[in-house]
């Protein structure tokens, strides 16, 4: 799992992507946005808040390195 682990500074990124997606939700209405929208900000809190990327583990997953 440590290889999957992103630094303090990706960190700080998706927290500040994840906070402008939000308030570009808040701005159109959270009750006009659709429940799509919600998904890419909480996976990026995840990522800030715990350091694990799930975007990082699928596309490695997904296109494997060369050995």
């Amino acid at each position: 799992m440590a290889k999957y682990m992103i630094n303090s500074a990706m960190r700080l990124f998706f927290f500040f992507t994840g906070s402008v997606m939000l308030s570009g939700i808040w701005l159109t209405g959270f009750s006009a946005a659709s429940w799509v929208l919600y998904a890419p900000p909480i996976f990026f809190y995840f990522a800030a808040l715990t350091g694990i990327c799930p975007g990082l583990i699928l596309s490695r997953l997904v296109f494997p390195g060369k050995r």
